[in-house]
C-alpha cells in the first residue's frame, strides 16, 4: 500500500532527542526550544515567535490576543478544519462562515467584505494546501472596518505571497507541526507568529498560564506571579529537539516535496485535459510549499469510487474537510453569509493524493497510472 502520508523524518531528530531527554530541563522553553524560537524569528522574520503543543493551542491564544467575548463575531471559510472554528467558539464568538474561491479553496475577500457587522471583530484566514490567500485584499478590507486578521497558516510553512512568508501578513499566524504536515515536532506542535509587537508581551502571559514568568527569567522582574487569564501552552524541550533536527533540513524538506508536487504535476496534467478533472491553481504571486497535491473530479460520487478504486489498486487516496457550517456544531456556533456557491460543491470534488517527504517517482507513476486506469473504465 503506497501510504497517504509518512512523518517526515530526516535522522537528526534522533541525537537532539536523545540530548533533550539527558538534559536537566525537558520542560518549555530550553535550550532546543529557543534555538527554534530564533530560527523561526530570523527566517520568517517577525516580532515573536512562540512554540505551542499543537496549532490549535496557537490560535486559541491567538483568540485570547484578540479580545474575543460572547457577541463578537469572527469571520472565517467553512472549508477548514475544526480547530480554526473552536479556538473563537470557545471564548463565545459567533462564527460566521464565508464561501471559497473555487480555484484556490482560499476564502472569497470579496465574501469577507459582504459580511461585516458592527460586531466583527476578526477576520481568520487560511492558505488551504500551503497556497495564499489574497491576502492585500484581506488586509485591505481588514484596515478599512479597524478588525484584526489572524492567518491560519498550518499547512503554510515555507509558502509565500509576494515574497513574504505566510504567517506574517496578518496580525498573528500559525503554524501546525502536526505529523501529516511538512514539518513536524514529533506528532504534534504549533507555532504562534507575532506580527504586531503590541500582543508581544500578553502573549508570553498567556502562554504561561496567566504568570509573568518570562519576564522574570529574563531578569526583568525579581519574582513572578498571576497577573492575567492565560494556560499552559508551552510544549516540552522534546517536542522542539525533535523539530529543531527538521529545522536544520527546512530547505532539503522543502525542495524534494516541490519536486513531487511537480511530478504530479507533469504526470497527471496530460490525463487531466484528456478526461476533465481538475489539478490545483497556483496563483502567480504565491509560492507554495508543496504541501499538498489533490484533484477535483465531476462529483461526490464519482471522488467516492476513485477513493476505492485506488485502494484496490493499493493506493491511499483520502477527501478533506466537510464543510463546518454543514456540521451540527457549526450550525450551532455560528451562520454561513451569502450564498454557498463553491464551498460544498468543491469540497465533494476534492480527492488528495499520496504525498509527504521522501516519496519517489516510481510511487508517484503508480498513482498516474491506477487514476489513467480509472478513468478509461469509466469512460
Amino acid at each position: 500500500m503506497i501510504n497517504f502520508n509518512i512523518p517526515p523524518y530526516t535522522g537528526n531528530e534522533e541525537p537532539y532527542v536523545i540530548q533533550a531527554m539527558r538534559s536537566p530541563k525537558i520542560s518549555g522553553d530550553g535550550s532546543f526550544g529557543k534555538q527554534c524560537q530564533q530560527w523561526f524569528e530570523t527566517h520568517l522574520p517577525c516580532h515573536k515567535a512562540l512554540l505551542t503543543p499543537s496549532c490549535t493551542a496557537a490560535l486559541e491564544i491567538s483568540a485570547m490576543l484578540a479580545g474575543i467575548a460572547p457577541g463578537d463575531e469572527v469571520i472565517m471559510p467553512s472549508y477548514t478544519f475544526v480547530s480554526t472554528a473552536n479556538a473563537f467558539a470557545l471564548r463565545g464568538a459567533n462564527i460566521v462562515f464565508v464561501d471559497v474561491q473555487q480555484e484556490t479553496m482560499n476564502i472569497d475577500a470579496e465574501r469577507v467584505r459582504e459580511a461585516m457587522t458592527d460586531k466583527t471583530k476578526a477576520i481568520v484566514v487560511v492558505h488551504y494546501a500551503g497556497v495564499a490567500c489574497d491576502m492585500d485584499r484581506i488586509m485591505a478590507v481588514a484596515r478599512e472596518q479597524g478588525v484584526l486578521v489572524i492567518e491560519d497558516a498550518a499547512q503554510g510553512m515555507m509558502g509565500e505571497y509576494k515574497g513574504r512568508a505566510l504567517g506574517t501578513i496578518g496580525h498573528l499566524g500559525t503554524y501546525s507541526f502536526h505529523e501529516t504536515k511538512n514539518y513536524t515536532s514529533g506528532g504534534e506542535g504549533g507555532l504562534l507568529i507575532i506580527n504586531d509587537a503590541r500582543f508581544v508581551e500578553k502573549a508570553e502571559v498567556i502562554r504561561e498560564k496567566g504568570t509573568n514568568r518570562s519576564q522574570f527569567f529574563r531578569g526583568q522582574v525579581d519574582k513572578y506571579t498571576w497577573v492575567d487569564t492565560g494556560s499552559s501552552y508551552l510544549p516540552g524541550e522534546l517536542q522542539a529537539a525533535y523539530l529543531w533536527g527538521q529545522l536544520e533540513k527546512a530547505d532539503e524538506i522543502n525542495q524534494q516535496r516541490l519536486g513531487a508536487w511537480s511530478c504530479y504535476w507533469e504526470k497527471l496534467q496530460p490525463l487531466a485535459e484528456k478526461h476533465a478533472f481538475s489539478l490545483p491553481m497556483i496563483p502567480a504571486d504565491c509560492r507554495h510549499n508543496g504541501h499538498m497535491f489533490y484533484l477535483k473530479v465531476a462529483n461526490l460520487e464519482e471522488r467516492q469510487r476513485l477513493i476505492g478504486y485506488l485502494k484496490d489498486c493499493g493506493v491511499m487516496a483520502v477527501f478533506h474537510y466537510v464543510p463546518l457550517h454543514s456540521s451540527p456544531a457549526g450550525r450551532k456556533a455560528g451562520r454561513f453569509a451569502g450564498a454557498d456557491r463553491h464551498t460544498t460543491r468543491e469540497s465533494e470534488r476534492l480527492l488528495r493524493l499520496p504525498l509527504w517527504y521522501g516519496i519517489g517517482e516510481a510511487d508517484i507513476d503508480v498513482v498516474a497510472e491506477a487514476i489513467e486506469r480509472f478513468f478509461i473504465a469509466e469512460a
